[in-house]
């Protein structure tokens, strides 16, 4: 396997008040976390010393087979974990340290979730599943039911608003479960093997929407454990044993 490529250096910029060089951070940062679990006397590493850095606007896959330390990996990004050693910054907060209702507060408002079940409510409509996250903000229901409109309407679903989940295919089910990430506006998709119940042909549909959204100016990471995915993506960090073993290009990684 290739060895692992340090993170990139985050990138500097010239303020405007002055000459100094000013630091802006990566959007995602992790230095040598850690997540250790105890199963009686052993001590199982799920994660060992990972650090890597993800700039804004990159699309980046997370590939690496099962066991590996992936779903550890996305808990701690997706702010459902914390490490038990090592530092997690988003967006420049240490994000590790932050209380519960904290972390709930940074999911709600930084980060959009897209899972292989989709996870919708199968009694309501594709448009009350995509505002449910502005409920939780406390946005009032006009303005919510119109930001869920425009969501479905981002990917393709505006004629399918009333519409349940059963009345719709895998794919559209993926759609709208994407558009409710994308509902609250976040500074990062976190997709957890989000082809792995769709057929081939709706799978380039879903992959081809998120090239739409990378386009757009969206961070993406995408969680996997098929090649061709990573071979998709701009970047890929491939995981093994809860170490990095490998980040570059997604084709190079994904070979």
């Amino acid at each position: 396997m290739a060895a692992a490529a340090r993170p990139a250096p985050a990138r500097a910029k010239i303020s405007k008040r002055s000459d100094t060089l000013q630091r802006v951070p990566p959007l995602i940062e992790l230095v040598d976390v850690a997540r250790y679990y105890q199963m009686g006397d052993e001590r199982i590493a799920a994660l060992d010393g990972v650090g890597f850095a993800i700039e804004k606007g990159e699309m980046v896959a997370i590939v690496g087979s099962s066991g590996s330390g992936k779903s550890t990996l996305l808990n701690i990004l997706g702010c459902l974990d914390t490490p038990t050693r090592g530092v997690y910054r988003l967006g420049g907060r240490d994000v590790q340290g932050l209380s519960d209702d904290e972390r709930a507060d940074v999911r709600n408002r930084q980060i959009g979730f897209v899972f292989q079940s989709f996870q919708l409510l199968h009694r309501a409509s594709a448009q009350k599943n995509v505002a449910l996250p502005l409920v939780y903000r406390g946005v009032p229901a006009r303005d919510r039911h119109a930001r869920a409109a425009k969501a479905l309407a981002r990917v393709g679903l505006d004629k399918r608003l009333h519409h349940k989940p059963f009345q719709l295919s895998g794919g559209q089910r993926q759609r709208t479960a994407i558009a409710r990430a994308l509902v609250t506006e976040p500074s990062l998709l976190l997709c957890d093997e989000p082809t792995g119940n769709l057929d081939s042909a709706t799978t380039q549909d879903i992959l081809a929407l998120f090239d739409q959204l990378h386009a757009e100016g969206n961070t993406i990471l995408i969680v996997t454990h098929e090649p061709e995915i990573a071979a998709r993506c701009p970047r890929a960090i491939r995981i093994f044993d809860g170490k990095i073993v490998a980040d570059g290009r997604g084709k190079d990684v994904a070979a």
